[in-house]
């Protein structure tokens, strides 16, 4: 199910409950339930493939939110947050894999223990979680992007370019692509990683390539096509590397 989806359906289940307690309770509590519906509707809206605005939030590209858009969309941002950690709990797959030499792609992490060795530089697909305050200190860059969403072609390119240069001989750094579970906003570009530092064919190779070592993977048709318009692209330019 789509986020979309998901958020629409909570976000009618919220306003059912406040339309029921309506004259029951004192207005001034039922409005964190209208507050509450009303963010999940713009959230529904905004991420549907149609719109896919990532920007909602106003996550910049060093991982933080503005303190409005924290105080307006705590509705979601904070049961997210939850959802996050009670998964991550109750699942028994790694926080991150390695996919090939000193390259990780996994979920968002919690604490130090959930960053790879190496001192890795960070990149972060999601548009719904702040930068982790363990890669404080790590090169990051945030390219936000709605959850069952695919990054666009050119945020991909802008990504895999700066994770190569930090792979380049002076710097020889190892590189942490995380979502929220790392199994698609993530693992996309890491596949266009893995074909830009000559160590996949093409996308499709090396989500083979990913899926041996992460085997929950699962990338969407949004995220291949993704995928598939950044090697045209690529390619049509006549980069290669």
């Amino acid at each position: 199910m789509g986020i979309s989806k998901i958020v629409g359906i909570s976000a009618i289940a919220t306003l059912s409950l406040f339309i029921y307690l309506r004259g029951r309770l004192n207005p001034l509590l039922l409005f964190p339930l209208v507050h509450g519906s009303m963010v999940g509707f713009l959230a529904a809206i905004i991420a549907h493939p149609i719109v896919n605005l990532p920007l909602l939030f106003a996550k910049s590209t060093d991982g933080q939110f503005p303190w409005w858009s924290l105080v307006l969309f705590y509705p979601y941002l904070i049961p997210l947050r939850v959802y996050v950690g009670i998964r991550r709990l109750k699942s028994k797959e790694p926080v991150h894999s390695e996919v090939a030499p000193q390259i990780y792609v996994g979920g968002w992490p919690y604490s130090a223990s959930d960053i790879p060795p190496g001192e890795p530089a960070v990149i972060d697909c999601t548009c719904e979680l702040p930068k982790s305050p363990c890669v404080a200190n790590l090169p990051y860059m945030c390219i936000p992007t709605w959850d069952s969403r695919a990054p666009r072609p050119q945020d991909i390119d802008v990504a895999v370019r700066w994770a190569a240069g930090k792979r380049s001989q002076n710097q020889n750094r190892p590189i942490f692509v995380h979502c929220a579970f790392g199994h698609g906003r993530s693992v996309a570009v890491t596949c266009a990683l893995l074909v830009t530092l000559g160590l996949a064919e093409d996308w499709k190779d090396a989500e083979k390539i990913i899926k041996k070592c992460r085997p929950s993977i699962r990338m969407n048709t949004m995220q291949k096509q993704s995928l598939e318009e950044w090697s045209k692209t690529r390619f049509s330019t006549g980069r290669k590397s």
